[in-house]
């Protein structure tokens, strides 16, 4: 099969494309899926700069999101058979094969039947952000009807399923976006209050929005100072959760303490690192129920531009570039 292989860390020139064998399944509840396309995530170019978590597995195939057909099936499987179209969160951090590939294998327990009303394609570009999105909001901070939120970079892959999700959620959106094109975009996703970050000082937007008070949530995709402003800008008992790890100082976390915030952190990859199989089966579920809201026409995904298999590099590169909308994906052609 053809695959693309990092074989070391570095710039997207890491990224090559090789006949491999298909891979095997490694337990009686394993699948082996076809795969139609692979989303391409931020996670995906910073494990290629860094491959943090197996680095001695190197060469590697890369992509956690996958969705196609399952074309086998292990002796002890239940919940899935031949010819059943799948979408999935799984492999890309060089302990499992990733979905830059024709192929794939995985637990029958990690995958789940995708959005019947949209492509495979359109289903390889949710898990990740699906699942980011879901526990942040839902799991993390609780976000509840009425409840104000600020949503930082909510054009991008995460920002806007979660501004969907928000709305769903019946929460009052403001966003922070950089240009006019993802201004109508977000708008058009539900949210009350754009905010241009490079025209405009996102905390006294988002004070002035709240009559000085302060949102209840704010998400931050972005990390840095972005992270640190947004202390002024949630309201005294508010919420931040943020993306990103965020090395903090004693002085950068007084403004936080003061105002009484619960920072709280997202990292939807923690299950695939340490293994556990639980929380695992718990994010497929959220596949699960992301797919009845897809199919309910309350979350749809962006797919802003779809590019082969062995254009893998320049996909990296493109999302390096920033300024992305929505999502990028390889097809497996």
């Amino acid at each position: 099969m053809k695959a693309i292989l990092m074989t070391a860390a570095g710039s997207p020139d890491v990224l090559h494309l090789r006949e491999i064998e298909k891979p095997e399944l490694s337990s009686p509840h394993h699948l082996r899926v076809k795969l139609a396309a692979a989303g391409v995530n931020p996670l995906d170019t910073k494990l290629r700069v860094k491959p943090a978590y197996y680095p001695d597995k190197l060469p590697v195939i890369l992509g956690c999101d996958g969705a196609g057909i399952v074309e086998a099936a292990g002796s002890a499987v239940t919940r899935f058979k031949v010819g059943d179209a799948v979408y999935f969160c799984n492999g890309g951090i060089g302990d499992e094969p990733g979905c830059y590939a024709e192929y794939t294998t995985l637990h029958e327990d990690y995958c789940a039947a995708k959005p019947v009303n949209i492509n495979l394609v359109e289903s390889a570009a949710l898990p990740l952000v699906l699942i980011t999105a879901w526990e942040a909001l839902i799991e993390r901070v609780n976000l509840r009807a009425g409840q104000t939120i600020l949503i930082h970079a909510a054009a991008g892959g995460v920002g806007h399923i979660a501004t969907q999700l928000a709305h769903h959620l019946g929460a009052r959106i403001a966003v922070t976006v950089s240009d006019a094109r993802k201004a109508g975009l977000t708008q058009g996703l539900g949210a009350a209050k754009i905010i241009n970050y490079r025209e405009q000082d996102f905390v006294q937007e988002a004070l002035g929005w709240t009559n000085g008070k302060g949102v209840d949530v704010v998400f931050d995709t972005v990390g840095g100072d972005t992270f640190l402003r947004s202390f002024a800008a949630c309201r005294v008992g508010g919420k931040v959760v943020s993306l990103l790890a965020t090395p903090l100082q004693l002085a950068d976390v007084q403004l936080a303490r003061l105002r009484n915030l619960s920072l709280c952190y997202e990292l939807m990859l923690a299950p695939q690192v340490m293994k556990l199989h639980d929380e695992r089966v718990r994010q497929r579920k959220i596949l699960e129920q992301g797919a009845r809201l897809v199919e309910a026409g309350k979350i749809g995904v962006l797919v802003n531009k779809i590019l082969p298999l062995e254009e893998a590099a320049q996909a990296h590169r493109q999302i390096e570039q920033g300024g992305v909308m929505g999502k990028i994906v390889l097809t497996m052609g």
